[in-house]
């Protein structure tokens, strides 16, 4: 979401994950398995965002049963989509319907973006808020709080998905070309443009989206050179509207 760099998510329709748990006797809650990880996906527990969303749950709300967790992925994985957290966010809904814990959202996004660990590195929970709770959602980290906005009809994404090579362990990577110190006048920029961008999806303004999102000062220069012709593509974009 451009200068919304690790606080803006947005969630799409077009694509979804499926997770599955399945209780298999006894023997509480140190017997969880990844029957099925997902296509690409790890299959060690806790290097898996579900698995290790359905660990860390069953750590702290405990279990009578051992568990075996299933995903099926719809979301194309490795493109920055969201894909891990998908898989998270769903385990995290799972896991509270299945033994009836009755949690909230708030509740729910601690659990999927911790789940993002085991992608990531570290939690996350920009792309698990939008994943739990839908439309556009803004995530102060610490203390943790969502701001759900929805979105208003009529303002739709277009999706590109380009047919490149993603590199092994892709998040590490693009993650690590972030610059860890910017100037005080790029941080300034990116304020302006993430409030430009809020009040464009409430305003419901599809090109002020397009011109706040695509006015990252500090993010985007550092990694748009992992996708080749991602210049050409935004400023077609841009001059569609």
């Amino acid at each position: 979401m451009g200068p919304g760099y690790d606080v803006f998510g947005l969630a799409l329709d077009a694509f979804f994950d499926e997770v599955t748990i399945e209780a298999v006797g006894g023997g509480g809650s140190g017997r969880i398995a990844m029957a099925k990880p997902g296509r690409g996906a790890p299959a060690a527990v806790r290097r898996n965002t579900a698995g290790l969303v359905v660990s860390e749950m069953a750590a702290e709300f405990g279990t009578a049963c051992g568990l075996r967790v299933h995903v099926t992925k719809g979301v194309p994985a490795g493109y920055g989509m969201g894909s891990s957290a998908a898989s998270a966010a769903a385990a995290a809904v799972a896991f509270n319907r299945m033994f009836g814990l009755g949690l909230g959202p708030d509740e729910l996004v601690r659990f999927a973006g911790a789940g993002e660990a085991a992608s990531a590195g570290t939690a996350h929970y920009d792309n698990a808020a939008a994943s739990v709770l839908g439309g556009f959602v803004i995530v102060k980290p610490s203390p943790l709080e969502v701001v759900p906005t929805g979105v208003p009809r009529g303002l739709h994404a277009c999706v590109a998905i380009p047919d490149v090579r993603v590199p092994p362990s892709k998040t590490a990577v693009s993650r690590g070309a972030v610059p860890r110190r910017v100037p005080l006048a790029g941080c300034t920029a990116n304020l302006a443009s993430a409030a430009a961008l809020v009040a464009a999806i409430m305003r419901g303004d599809a090109a002020g989206v397009g011109r706040a999102a695509g006015s990252d000062s500090i993010v985007e220069p550092a990694r748009e050179h992992m996708i080749p012709g991602y210049r050409a593509v935004k400023a077609a974009a841009g001059a569609a509207g």
